[in-house]
């Protein structure tokens, strides 16, 4: 098969969060299936050149109509670690991916609504035509449309379009210019509820229309798709899911089990695996000596690595710091605030507890410093609010870390508590869950991984290992896209 990802990232050379290490790691996948995979993103000013190779003009006079005109546009192409990916790089005024970030700027529909656009004109005027295009996001949902209502008459029939959500929390929601912008004019016929109108504002939504005009949707974990459905987790989007139940679905992510392993992690001072498994402690030794936190064998070392939003449970994260330093145990926090308010707010946590030898704060991101946490932790801390999928805990699993997590979306699907579940035996048992979303439910998570290590620290151990043994990376996710890809491309 053909296949063409389209997606605002694709890590390494473009991340923001998960959705680049998953563009990445399923194209790779698929690859490695026989499959012919090709990227087109957007080429951002501050994404990572240095992870291009050969980047080369690939088609300098695109033409992209825009409003009443065209805005001429060249596209490159080079190799991401292996991957072949198309840049599309706009010559306007408007400098859509010159603005020094990739997300956040007050028209980022307008952006991105331009970027969908310019990457379907360009599979059409360089005569591209895949049998599946994959689109990620509200920042491609317009796609499905433009191919469904303008595209398909002028050669581009028979391409199909899978449509993945990562995030309901953001829809793409927007006045009516967007449409006239791409050349989508007749505001009537799109503002019917059953395309483009938002279910809950007078405005459009392009990830709905990327729902209804897709020939499959499907989120990231099978438990966020029936959230999603018949939850307040669909943020208004449940009519539209209910309408179109017959083409949505759920498919957990993997992760990279090249990038993320303890037994070749460059970032990973003593290299170490579940047959192996006493090598850990070196790490956390290593993660101690770097943090200058005490040398402590008998503490166990608790952390959290994620953003510090809402959709975290930061106030969890707040109450689980604080937790783990009265039960006697290390607390290190690796993440970056998306509010002012929170950000501040961490960071007179981490002026207030500088000098405790049991606690470390790092606000921003460190890729280094984050791998060498997974490899020197005990324990990883993972208390959403919701949560798509998640990649965390699985590697945090892989790393030997156990999982206290909240049982929401891609969570349940994944950590499978030690003592109350009933639907895996002993065995397959890899973490610690609890469900109400306040501090008393994370105590009884949190505590009772806490009372294993210190009352139990063989079966703790055993507990550790055993969720090594887990399998997430992309291979199952890679025969469900297989399946999912074959069985749209013959669809009418």
């Amino acid at each position: 098969m053909y296949i063409v990802q389209i997606a605002s990232e694709c890590a390494p050379v473009i991340k923001a969060g998960g959705l680049g290490d998953v563009v990445y790691g399923l194209s790779r996948e698929m690859e490695s299936r026989g499959h012919c995979v090709e990227l087109i993103l957007p080429m951002y000013d501050c994404m990572r050149y240095d992870h291009i190779w050969g980047l080369h003009d690939a088609y300098l006079n695109l033409w992209v109509p825009w409003y009443d005109s065209a805005v001429h546009c060249s596209v490159y192409c080079g190799w991401v670690h292996g991957r072949l990916c198309f840049f599309i790089q706009p010559h306007s005024q408007d400098n859509f991916f010159n603005r020094g970030r990739y997300y956040g700027e007050n028209d980022d529909q307008i952006r991105f609504a331009f970027f969908s656009r310019a990457a379907i004109e360009f599979l059409h005027a360089s005569n591209k035509r895949p049998d599946i295009i994959h689109c990620h996001d509200w920042q491609t949902g317009l796609i499905p449309v433009l191919l469904y209502e303008i595209y398909k008459w002028h050669g581009m029939a028979n391409q199909r379009i899978c449509y993945t959500i990562h995030n309901f929390g953001h829809q793409g929601v927007w006045s009516e210019q967007t449409l006239r912008a791409t050349g989508l004019n007749n505001d009537a016929y799109y503002y019917s509820p059953e395309r483009l109108r938002d279910n809950n504002h007078n405005a459009i939504n392009f990830m709905k229309g990327g729902i209804v005009y897709s020939n499959h949707v499907n989120t990231v974990s099978p438990h966020h798709a029936w959230e999603a459905r018949f939850t307040s987790v669909g943020c208004g989007l449940q009519p539209t899911l209910g309408l179109h139940h017959y083409k949505f679905s759920g498919i957990l992510n993997g992760i990279d089990y090249e990038v993320w392993n303890p037994e070749s992690d460059r970032y990973v001072p003593h290299p170490y695996s579940y047959d192996d498994f006493d090598s850990k402690s070196l790490n956390k030794k290593a993660l101690r000596e770097r943090l200058l936190l005490r040398d402590a064998p008998e503490k166990p070392l608790v952390a959290f690595i994620g953003r510090l939003d809402h959709q975290k449970g930061v106030h969890l994260v707040h109450h689980a710091m604080y937790y783990a330093l009265e039960r006697g145990a290390q607390f290190v926090l690796l993440g970056s605030a998306t509010e002012p308010g929170i950000d501040s707010w961490f960071r007179h946590e981490k002026e207030f507890l500088n000098s405790n030898p049991d606690c470390h704060i790092e606000l921003g991101f460190n890729e280094e410093l984050s791998h060498l946490i997974y490899a020197g932790a005990d324990m990883i801390v993972v208390p959403s609010n919701y949560e798509p999928c998640g990649l965390t805990q699985t590697i945090g699993l892989r790393y030997g870390m156990v999982p206290v997590v909240r049982g929401v979306g891609g969570l349940l699907n994944t950590i499978f508590d030690w003592d109350y579940d009933q639907e895996h035996p002993v065995e397959k048992r890899n973490g610690f869950v609890f469900y109400e979303n306040d501090s008393y439910a994370l105590e009884s998570a949190l505590g009772r991984a806490f009372d294993l290590y210190y009352q139990n620290p063989q079966l703790f151990r055993n507990l550790a290992i055993q969720g090594m043994q887990c399998d997430y990376s992309w291979t199952n996710p890679g025969d469900e896209y297989d399946e999912l890809y074959e069985r749209i491309r013959h669809k009418e």
